[in-house]
């Protein structure tokens, strides 16, 4: 079944609604197919609907948080559709990209690859912000992406935390409303959550290793558009923020030094902005997998409403 360039690959009913999954020829991937799950809960009405972008993390594809992530019941008590996009490109034939498991095949880091090598097919950024909104509009499916949010975890939850905050820095240099389509980021969010966010990547491994091998300037070229911890202090003129961050304090990776919250917290403090505006809660016992995400995903699902909903 295809409808404006869509292709229906599956369908499932959940909690009264429906999970799609969808594939489609991407141009921002270099003509790949890509794979995404929307799950739209039951809307009587017909009217668009306000939606949650999920990004998932490293290895992951867009079954992952649609399936094991515990968001679909309270999306749909809640009346919010749910779009889950894959996270890199795939089958893009390039000499290494399969080499290991933190770059290259699901490991896309939400970014748009300047590295020549990786330039044509490393788009994630484009992808999610501008190409996924407008399939999914030309298609005529009912979600309203002036009333957006965006959450994620890990790999994930760095896209999420920068995403949100590049829209806000690009308002803050610009005129542009909450409700307008910002040409360079897409529509913006109205707020942030992340599970386990690699808050500051230019400082971690994970995040040393994917600029350097996407980015021609490396860490240095990621600072002012990839990194959650600098992005929080650009965010100029007494903007309001909403972001919501756990992690688990028996998480390995935090452990190991690549997610690096703390940072992140020190920034926004220094930026002025309090314990109302970017909560970041530790929780004790919690690693890093689905089984602490599925614990609070309702927590997050619920946060999200109140700026949808608004």
């Amino acid at each position: 079944m295809s409808t404006s360039g869509l292709e229906k690959v599956s369908s499932n009913k959940a909690f009264g609604g429906e999970l799609t999954k969808y594939k489609f020829k991407s141009a921002a991937l270099g003509g790949l197919d890509a794979n995404f799950n929307l799950f739209i809960p039951a809307n009587e009405s017909g009217e668009k609907l306000p939606v949650l972008v999920y990004l998932a993390g490293l290895t992951c594809t867009e079954d992952n948080g649609a399936q094991k992530g515990a968001f679909l019941g309270p999306a749909a008590k809640e009346g919010i559709a749910i779009l889950f996009p894959d996270t890199s490109p795939r089958g893009a034939g390039i000499e290494g990209e399969d080499a290991d498991w933190d770059f290259g095949t699901g490991a896309g880091f939400y970014l748009n690859a300047t590295n020549p090598k990786y330039a044509k097919h490393y788009n994630m950024r484009t992808h999610v912000t501008l190409e996924l909104p407008q399939v999914i509009e030309s298609a005529g499916l009912p979600i309203d992406f002036r009333r957006a949010s965006i959450f994620g975890h890990s790999m994930g939850g760095h896209g999420a935390l920068t995403l949100y905050l590049s829209t806000l820095t690009a308002q803050s240099h610009s005129s542009a409303s909450t409700t307008a389509p910002l040409s360079q980021t897409g529509y913006a969010y109205r707020s942030v959550s992340a599970f386990a966010p690699i808050s500051n990547p230019v400082n971690a491994p994970w995040g040393k290793k994917a600029f350097g091998g996407y980015l021609q300037g490396g860490t240095e070229e990621a600072r002012g558009m990839y990194d959650a911890t600098e992005l929080i202090g650009k965010v100029g003129g007494g903007k309001k923020v909403d972001v919501l961050v756990d992690y688990g304090t028996a998480d390995n990776f935090y452990k190991a030094g690549q997610l690096l919250p703390e940072n992140f917290v020190k920034a926004a403090r220094e930026a002025g902005f309090d314990e109302s505006q970017v909560v970041v809660r530790a929780q004790e016992g919690y690693d890093h997998s689905y089984f602490f995400i599925s614990t609070f995903g309702e927590d997050h699902i619920k946060f999200h409403a109140k700026f949808l909903k608004a």
